[in-house]
């Protein structure tokens, strides 16, 4: 640590003398010492510094009285005064003018050089630097170490430690460690992990900043930054193998290996929960942390889904959850999940299951019956997509260049169960009107929705769609 002014008037060395009281400061750390003779040092001074002078410009009581009050004014922790030159002792005019304003004065004689003063402090400052410096580099190596050896959360405990402070960590606006932040004060430190997770790390206020903070804060982000590329891997890796299993292509025994290997225990109900990322923000479900209370679940990555392996049957409690970690994370999306079954087969059902809810459009999309609508679409060897561009896209390009309505009514149609009343109603139009665009519509697609063979035929082509 710097020497204080106590310390440096008991070295026997340097044989300085106080002249005024000095308990009210001499316990505080000497910042430098700075040497002058001019009658105005100010300009020269930052505070927390002793002044060394022999007072050469000092002849009368008014100069001596008005450095004093220069040297106060500054901010300076002491004045040391040099005696043998100009002074054969310090002036009574300076001693008196110090004590009225609190400023510690002491003799330096005129065996001792003042470079043996500004040494000594120098050599002081040295040492502490070069401590902090070693305790610095010692917090690096050891922060380095417990994030190899016990991971992201034990690096964070022993930062709080090692600070003397609370320590709290962020991530997309969910708590990943630490307290509540509450009503304290806290600093707020940005963490870099190349996503736009809005990650933060909380420091409790007091503590001593330094450069410890801005080495952890580089550790955080290269350690969230790893995170997240395993996670994608595995979620992609994980992907495949649901890809497969829902393709029909996956059984028996390489199903049973193919999910173990996965972390999923095929003997053991699970249930399967679906979310569905708004447009633009599918990508950040590759690499999206999952809440801390759902760590445990398996993730994978289905067709820019985020598909979740939820043991036992509480798909209810993991879709609340991940719905409430979405909206606080900025993250538009829709969830889905479907019923808790064994077996590959039935994991393979409660995916279907869940895309089915997720159908319902809502936040939270609870199971329902699985339709035989669903079923087809689940299947990858049935073109439904390819029938929907071919019955549908005429449609589309004629409603968009004669600005008609013939997708809206004939989705009408089909939902007001053939009824050309009722869509006249609901729509506003003529039964006439509807007509017309009925035989338009069978004109343009080649389906006839008046039979039931071709109406089912447009209502698959429109379902699939809406899924696309």
């Amino acid at each position: 640590m710097a020497i204080t002014l106590l310390k440096l008037l008991e070295s026997r060395t340097l044989g300085l003398k106080a002249h005024t009281d000095i308990s009210g400061v001499g316990h505080k750390p000497i910042e430098w010492a700075a040497v002058t003779e001019l009658r105005d040092p100010s300009p020269f001074l930052s505070g927390g510094e002793i002044v060394l002078t022999t007072g050469l410009r000092q002849n009368t009581i008014a100069n001596q009285e008005a450095f004093v009050a220069t040297v106060h004014g500054a901010g300076a922790l002491a004045l040391g005064y040099g005696t043998g030159l100009s002074h054969r002792s310090v002036p009574a005019a300076v001693i008196r003018k110090a004590t009225e304003l609190g400023l510690p004065v002491f003799e330096v004689p005129y065996e001792t050089p003042f470079v043996a003063i500004t040494k000594l402090i120098a050599d002081a400052l040295n040492d502490d630097h070069l401590k902090r410096l070693e305790q610095l580099l010692q917090g690096h190596q050891q922060l380095a170490s417990t994030l190899l050896t016990g991971g992201l959360r034990a690096m964070l405990r022993e930062l709080a430690r090692m600070l003397g402070t609370a320590v709290a960590l962020t991530q997309y606006a969910a708590r990943i460690h630490g307290p509540e932040l509450g009503d304290d004060t806290w600093h707020e430190v940005p963490i870099a992990t190349g996503l736009r997770d809005k990650c933060t790390l909380y420091l409790s206020e007091p503590y001593e900043h330094d450069g410890l903070v801005h080495y952890a804060q580089g550790l955080i982000g290269l350690e969230l930054a790893n995170q997240a590329r395993l996670r994608e891997s595995n979620r992609l890796v994980a992907g495949q193998a649901f890809s497969d299993l829902m393709a029909g292509t996956l059984k028996g025994s390489e199903a049973n290996a193919r999910l173990q290997g996965i972390g999923v225990v095929p003997s053991q109900p699970h249930s399967v929960v679906l979310v569905a990322a708004a447009p633009g923000q599918e990508k950040a479900l590759r690499t999206l942390p999952i809440p801390p209370q759902f760590e445990h679940i398996v993730s994978a990555i289905v067709e820019d889904r985020l598909a979740l392996v939820v043991a036992r049957n509480d798909g209810t409690e993991v879709a609340d959850g991940i719905d409430s970690y979405l909206q606080g994370a900025g993250i538009g999306a829709r969830v889905g999940f479907g019923g808790g079954y064994t077996q590959p087969n039935g994991l393979r059902w409660s995916f279907f299951e869940a895309i089915e809810a997720l159908r319902h459009g809502e936040r939270i999309n609870t199971p329902s019956k699985l339709s035989l609508t669903s079923l087809l679409l689940a299947a990858r060897d049935v073109p439904l997509q390819a029938l929907a561009q071919e019955a549908l896209e005429p449609l589309q390009v004629f409603d968009k260049k004669h600005s008609a309505e013939l997708l809206g009514t004939l989705r009408s149609y089909l939902e007001l169960d053939g009824s050309v009343g009722a869509v006249a109603e609901a729509l506003g139009l003529h039964r006439n009107t509807v007509r017309y665009r009925l035989q338009q519509i069978s004109e343009l697609s080649g389906y006839d929705p008046t039979t039931t063979a071709d109406r089912v035929q447009l209502w698959l082509a429109l379902t699939a769609l809406d899924l696309n």
